[in-house]
Parts: C-alpha cells; sequence; structure tokens
C-alpha cells in the first residue's frame, strides 16, 4: 500500500511539472529589450526575425498618427472598414504582443462575425453608439451589449464576436487594443462560403441542414472585405 502511494504521489509531481513547464513555455518573455522585425531577411520562422540592432532606428518605434486617426471609407457591402496597426507595418511590434486596430463603421455598417486566432480584442468607442457581442465555444452561449463614446468592452481570444453601428444617419467608430503583434482574422461567412477553392457543397449543406441551390448560391456572391 505504502509503494502504491508514494507511486501515486511521483506521478502527481510529474504531472504538475509538465504543467508548470507548458505554461512558461507558452508565451516567453522577449529575451532583448526588442526584435523589430526584418522583413527583408531571408529566415522564416513562427513570426518575423530581428533586424540588426545596430540598424534601429527611432522610426522603427513610430507610427504616424494619420494611419490610426483618419476615418476611411466605407463603402462596401458590410458598412465598415479596418485599419489595422500591427507588425506587418509597424515593425517596432514583433515580439512585443500588442497591436492596434480602427474600426469605421457607416450608418448601420457591421463588422461581421469573426475571430482573432491570437489575440484577446479590447474595444474602446471612439464614437456612436455599437451593439456588439461574441458566441463562447459549445454550447454557444451570446454575451451581447449596448456600447457608447468612452465605454470598453473585452472579446476574449478566439471567441466569434461582432459589432453594429445602431445609428440610422451617423457613422460611429472604435479603437482596439489586441494581445498579439500578429492577431490574425478570420471572418466566418467569407471564410466558409468564399474559401479558394471553394469548401464541397455537400459538406456545408449537410452542416447548415439547408438545399445545396442555397449553398450553391451562397458561393457564388463576392465576398467583400473590411480589412
Amino acid at each position: 500500500m505504502a509503494s502504491l502511494v508514494a507511486l501515486l504521489a511521483v506521478a502527481l509531481v510529474a504531472q504538475l511539472a509538465s504543467w508548470q513547464q507548458a505554461a512558461v513555455a507558452y508565451d516567453p518573455s522577449p529575451l532583448q529589450d526588442f526584435c523589430v522585425a526584418d522583413k527583408n531577411s531571408p529566415v522564416r520562422v513562427n513570426g518575423f526575425p530581428c533586424k540588426d540592432p545596430m540598424a534601429v532606428t527611432p522610426d522603427d518605434f513610430f507610427n504616424p498618427a494619420m494611419i490610426i486617426g483618419k476615418r476611411r471609407d466605407t463603402n462596401n457591402k458590410v458598412g465598415s472598414n479596418v485599419t489595422n496597426v500591427n507588425v506587418e507595418s509597424f515593425p517596432g511590434l514583433n515580439t512585443l504582443g500588442i497591436s492596434l486596430a480602427r474600426i469605421d463603421y457607416a450608418p448601420l455598417g457591421v463588422n461581421p462575425p469573426h475571430i482573432h486566432p491570437r489575440a484577446t480584442e479590447l474595444l474602446t468607442v471612439l464614437e456612436g453608439t455599437l451593439y456588439l457581442g461574441f458566441v463562447t465555444s459549445n454550447p454557444n452561449r451570446l454575451f451581447s451589449k449596448v456600447v457608447k463614446k468612452g465605454d470598453v468592452f473585452v472579446f476574449p481570444k478566439a471567441m466569434i464576436h461582432f459589432q453594429m453601428n445602431l445609428d440610422h444617419e451617423k457613422p460611429a467608430a472604435a479603437l482596439s487594443s489586441l494581445s498579439s503583434q500578429n492577431p490574425g482574422v478570420i471572418t466566418i461567412a467569407s471564410a466558409v462560403f468564399g474559401s479558394k477553392p471553394p469548401i464541397s457543397d455537400d459538406v456545408l449543406a449537410k452542416a447548415f441542414q439547408v438545399e445545396k441551390k442555397l449553398i450553391d448560391w451562397l458561393q457564388s456572391q463576392f465576398w467583400d472585405t473590411n480589412y
């Protein structure tokens, strides 16, 4: 009996050690002051390699106000436009785990249901009134709210979420902070019905429990992007 207890104790300690190791290995802290992205490097890594620190300049850590501060055209099918400030346009963000996005909404404009596979999003309303929310993993509970200028709402990492401008006449805008230098985005409708090559209509008809002709029609549409 004593040997069995000892064996169980050893197994428990090993499991706890593996959990701790997994926790510290998930997203380690940077090992240097900065790692400005070198987008011209032939090296391929999970992210971007570092620019030579001696070649880094203050401009690598600067993003002009006009990129995030200017309202963008929302004349598209969904009535919204997203201005991303991530490592693709701002090399100094590389490895720092943060990025920004400005979302502009036309009257009754929608930022369609989508996910950021690598980031939690904190949204601050700059102007207007938005209806927004996110849906959890199964059993798919919806958390939604109407928010106004100055309000803040958080979308947990990888949850499907959306926003809609409730005003029939005036535009709206919001600023999002994201917990990744490259959060990524998957817009649900365009991913499902606009993928290249397309998903089999047999699969989608069965999944959505509708006739194939409806799926074929949806796949024939032009799925505009607001990014």
